[in-house]
């Protein structure tokens, strides 16, 4: 009986297991010993040079200003899209009817592809000339049109970048937390009633947001390193026949025409990678412990 189990355990888990050893592990594996070669043009170098290409990264001004790109878009991203999901969530978790309706309107976006919907939010809604849906009610108020993907001062393309993401995630977000609101036991607001507790603001910041918490700190950690990997909406909205353009550009884009540019350097494209991994661990982590996850929201 316990060889039939272990064979039909494998039997199941074997290809998933060869899948992502084969397409994951095993590239993430070669990608970290890569960043210690001269590699240009090959993933098979011999020219071993230690941390040159790690020193090289964090002295590369283009790299660090990557970060900071990511530092603005975070601090605008993570706020923003946590608050929208959590008014979505408590607008659907009090629809009496057609809840799953307007579950399923709201969370339908985040199956739609990033390159799709960012070509959608380039070339329909802000398209820099006067055929673009923003520009033409621009335009009933009388005022010119906007280049919104090249203008740096104000930065514009900031309120794209920010619009699309919003209308990818939001909606996935609000998923996580409709499943925590639906966990709170309803004694706690009939309790609350009795007290003479009045329903709003009050209920919600001493009922639904402390038995939110474990939700909100999965939320928040998720939407960082969500913010972290961002690069379909950027290199499809910013990106033309000319190449990126010098302003908000995020980690992973910069790490894409390093190593699969005209230099084709893949060592310094992979030291660079391990460098936003590492970030990214070390962020993660400082949150969850800061955040106390895993911990009970009684206080």
């Amino acid at each position: 009986m316990r060889r039939r189990r272990a064979l039909w355990f494998w039997v199941f888990v074997g290809p998933f297991a060869a899948g992502l050893a084969l397409f994951t592990y095993i590239p993430l594996l070669w990608s970290v010993g890569l960043s210690f070669f001269d590699a240009h043009n090959t993933v098979t170098p011999t020219d071993f040079v230690g941390l040159d290409n790690y020193t090289a990264m964090l002295e590369d001004s283009a790299f660090t200003g990557s970060l900071r790109t990511f530092l603005v878009f975070t601090a605008v991203i993570v706020p923003v899209t946590f608050a929208l999901s959590l008014a979505l969530a408590l607008m659907v978790n009090r629809v009496r009817r057609a809840q799953a309706f307007f579950r399923s309107v709201f969370f339908l976006p985040a199956a739609c592809s990033y390159v799709v919907a960012a070509l959608i939010w380039k070339m329909s809604i802000f398209n820099g000339v006067r055929f673009g849906l923003a520009n033409t009610v621009l335009g009933w108020f009388g005022t010119d049109p906007v280049a919104w993907l090249s203008t740096t001062h104000p930065p514009w393309y900031w309120l794209v970048i920010v619009t699309v993401r919003l209308w990818l995630q939001a909606g996935f977000y609000m998923i996580l937390f409709l499943a925590g609101l639906q966990r709170i036991d309803p004694v706690l607001y009939e309790a609350a009633a009795v007290d003479g507790a009045r329903p709003g603001w009050t209920v919600l910041r001493h009922i639904t947001l402390p038995q939110l918490r474990a939700t909100s700190v999965a939320v928040v950690l998720l939407l960082v390193v969500n913010a972290f990997q961002a690069f379909d909406e950027f290199y499809n909205l910013l990106s033309d026949a000319r190449g990126y353009p010098p302003y908000a550009r995020p980690p992973l884009v910069y790490l894409y025409y390093t190593a699969l540019g005209q230099g084709q350097n893949l060592g310094l494209g992979s030291a660079g990678a391990v460098i936003l991994a590492l970030i990214i661990a070390i962020v993660t982590v400082g949150q969850a412990r800061w955040l106390k996850l895993g911990k009970s929201g009684e206080e």
